[in-house]
């Protein structure tokens, strides 16, 4: 929109036009996401606490966290706001990739917030079924991995870390497999969230990182370069990432501990989703268990303790899952275990970088 507005306009410097940089529009749509996000937020929060959307507390979870039952909950869809404005600004309206991360945006997006709306109304922790969630979740996901399959220009090989010759061509099955990925993520971004800022921070920074993963696998001397897919067009979606990233950052200002508001499955259904879908469209999803390794974890422990639950007649392998829980039950306060995440996933982020030159 603004990107479309401005393009014509020329820089007094030398005359070249600076809206074409995707570096430039990046920049801009981290701040711009930010600022929207710091301007709406506290008015956003006042009108949930009058609407007295509150997050309900499971009674079977840390008795620490009963005093959180109240704070308003479906932050996300501050950060749905800010982030879609930001992108819609400052991006190509004609790319057909930000089209579908949008429409993840907003699918995803909805299913968390017909979940958290039933939560709050009924006053329970259950809202959608498990089974209406995931349903509705793959039907999502396979809309997106149909037209990802489709789009023009996108190839359906795999790229594997360490192995730069082997590339195998999946053909019809990147469908299915993009449909694990992108509901895995959403789902593992979701369990994560059950602490203050321990979900946004994690968010973030791997939105960061594919951030930069764009802006390489859009750009083909770069590409070859580094002997990373070349895929036309997905650079533009550095700037929808960086919309996330401002608007993720400007919403842990009131989530950070202790939290004014929690983002909810609106939230982080929609951002593990956008998470999820941009590592299909930059052929790097083994690149996202790795930069997203908190998430990854955190789902992880809750397949195992259940699994194990099961077969061992009701025995445990962690004291509480998600695994965050687990830790405090050990006895670490509650910002201990946040911040160490966030350092964690940091360094998940950089390492996840690194592995672009190992192949």
């Amino acid at each position: 929109m603004l990107y479309h507005l401005l393009f014509p306009l020329k820089t007094v410097f030398g005359g070249f036009n600076v809206f074409r940089y995707l570096t430039f529009r990046s920049i801009f749509a981290v701040l711009t996401a930010l600022l929207i996000t710091l301007f709406v937020g506290a008015w956003f929060i006042r009108k949930l606490q009058e609407m007295q959307v509150g997050q309900y507390i499971r009674e079977d979870g840390p008795q620490s966290h009963l005093a959180k039952a109240g704070t308003p909950t479906m932050g996300g869809l501050m950060i749905i706001f800010a982030a879609l404005v930001a992108t819609l600004l400052w991006t190509d309206l004609f790319n057909p990739y930000i089209w579908l991360l949008v429409l993840v945006v907003v699918g995803f997006g909805f299913i968390g917030f017909l979940d958290d709306y039933l939560k709050v109304v009924k006053k329970h922790n259950r809202g959608l079924s498990g089974r209406a969630k995931l349903l509705a979740q793959t039907a999502v996901a396979l809309v997106v991995a149909i037209c990802l399959y489709y789009t023009p220009g996108f190839n359906t090989t795999l790229s594997l870390p360490f192995f730069k010759h082997l590339q195998p061509d999946l053909g019809w099955g990147f469908i299915p497999l993009a449909v694990f990925v992108i509901v895995g993520a959403a789902n593992a971004v979701n369990l994560t969230d059950g602490l203050d800022g321990l979900a946004i921070g994690p968010v973030t920074i791997t939105a960061a990182i594919f951030m930069i993963l764009c802006y390489l696998a859009g750009n083909k001397v770069i590409a070859a370069y580094l002997q990373i897919p070349y895929i036309r067009g997905v650079g533009e979606l550095s700037v929808l990432l960086g919309a996330v990233v401002g608007a993720g950052i400007g919403f842990l200002w009131y989530n950070s501990y202790p939290a004014q508001v929690f983002m909810g499955d609106v939230g982080a259904l929609a951002l593990g989703g956008v998470l999820g879908t941009v590592s299909l469209a930059t052929k790097q999803e083994f690149l996202l268990a790795v930069a997203g390794g908190i998430f990854v974890v955190e789902a992880l422990s809750v397949i195992l303790q259940v699994s194990f639950f099961k077969v061992s007649n009701g025995k445990r392998i962690f004291r509480m899952a998600p695994l965050h829980h687990h830790f405090e039950l050990k006895g670490w306060p509650e910002p201990k275990v946040i911040v160490r995440f966030w350092i964690l996933s940091i360094i998940l982020g950089l390492i996840s970088l690194s592995f672009l030159k190992l192949r």
